[in-house]
């Protein structure tokens, strides 16, 4: 079929809620996607930060084959052996005591919500529901999670949103003294926040702000829907702050490619959970659990895969700083960690991502005026190298 008649169907039979672009992707290989008609894109955006050991990794694949001829689903009424492999290989590795499956990043958060309100009211009243989230925060696309969201561009229209929710800047420790009190059950962050233009959490902030919250007997929740599995140089990104959530949040990377989120919490806080409080059809299936379990087994092997996430993740910074010293009228600002990067620009940075599409590289704007890259933690320097050079022409242009 032609690549224009692919994009007339797209258009005729599946919602425009997505701003596409004009190609269709047929097959993918560690950083290289391959579109209908043979075109080669370098991947840099990693289907959002999900496809963090590249694309259609062998260690997975084999994962999923040999679970589809095995056993794929038999819902949460009864156990199954990789789920229970998975939950006990994540806990072993975070400060959790248990798990609960789920989908996606939006339905992780929904539970960590509802596990949140439902501990605080039995400790400290019924009273206690409020939840302080930060000022451009994004923590997902359902009801509850775009009113969780502190950015009201994905809140207009879907009004009226679920109450409860409390916006305070980002990194303002006072703001978030002083918006805490005797109604708040939690506060919940993005230890980077991705969407909201790649800003990363203060130390000393969230030293302090974990501190504050156990004075005040309120709930730290982490989402590393984004962060998470390795993403920032180590396996989760609060590990960088020497601190712990009481609850965290996964997806995206969670299943190297297919759909799978996690709510993890202390044991204290998860007792809040009872038969009954919370449910998910698929969440934890043996299929996505095997992709999961692939994956993380993948990411943990010696450290290797953490350790070049650290070391490419500088590399690419740097590069990115060099080209903030060529282009100092366009360029404001490189920051993040890891393989999580953004760049800001002092204009809107769409047609950069456009120029870089047609040159055959995928990377992605956000918060407007900011390149963020998230490339598989598989990323090569030369890759690296290639990106960089392409950026380089592409700003060459607009400064």
């Amino acid at each position: 079929m032609e690549i224009k008649k692919m994009l007339d169907e797209s258009s005729l039979y599946v919602m425009e809620t997505y701003k596409r672009f004009p190609v269709v992707f047929s097959k993918g290989r560690d950083m290289r996607l391959w579109s209908v008609d043979g075109k080669e894109y370098v991947d840099f955006l990693a289907g959002i930060a999900v496809n963090v050991l590249g694309h259609c990794h062998p260690k997975i694949v084999v994962a999923i084959q040999k679970q589809a001829q095995r056993l794929m689903h038999v819902s949460n009424f009864y156990h199954n052996d990789v789920q229970i492999k998975l939950a006990r290989l994540l806990i072993k590795h975070s400060f959790a005591d248990r798990v609960f499956f789920c989908n996606s990043g939006a339905e992780a958060n929904e539970a960590a919500i509802k596990l949140a309100r439902k501990y605080a009211k039995a400790h400290h009243g019924e009273h206690c529901v409020n939840i302080i989230t930060a000022v451009n925060s994004f923590h997902g696309r359902t009801l509850a999670t775009i009113t969780a969201t502190g950015q009201p561009k994905f809140q207009k229209g879907f009004e009226p949103l679920v109450p409860g929710f409390r916006y305070v800047p980002f990194n303002d420790f006072h703001s978030m003294e002083d918006a805490i009190d005797e109604n708040t059950c939690a506060v919940m962050l993005e230890p980077i926040q991705g969407e909201g233009g790649v800003h990363v959490a203060d130390e000393e902030y969230l030293k302090k702000l974990r501190t504050l919250c156990t004075e005040k007997g309120v709930l730290l929740i982490f989402d590393e829907v984004q962060t998470g599995m390795g993403r920032t140089g180590k396996l989760f990104a609060y590990e960088h702050y020497d601190i712990e959530p009481d609850i965290m949040t996964l997806a995206k990377a969670l299943g190297g490619g297919i759909p799978i989120g996690a709510c993890l919490a202390s044991d204290d806080v998860a007792k809040a959970f009872e038969y009954g409080s919370h449910a998910s059809t698929f969440g934890g299936n043996p299929l996505s659990c095997a992709a999961s379990l692939a994956t993380l087994e993948a990411l943990l092997e010696d450290s290797i895969m953490l350790n070049e996430c650290k070391r490419l993740g500088e590399y690419l910074r740097n590069s990115l700083l060099k080209l903030k010293e060529q282009f100092p009228n366009v360029i404001l600002d490189v920051r993040g960690k890891g393989l999580l990067l953004g760049m800001e620009l002092t204009r809107e940075c769409s047609q950069v991502v456009q120029a870089c599409f047609e040159r055959g590289f995928l990377i992605n704007c956000t918060a407007g005026n900011t390149l963020r890259f998230c490339p598989p933690l598989i990323v090569k320097e030369e890759d690296i190298d290639k990106l960089i050079t392409v950026l380089s022409e592409v700003l060459a242009r607009l400064s």
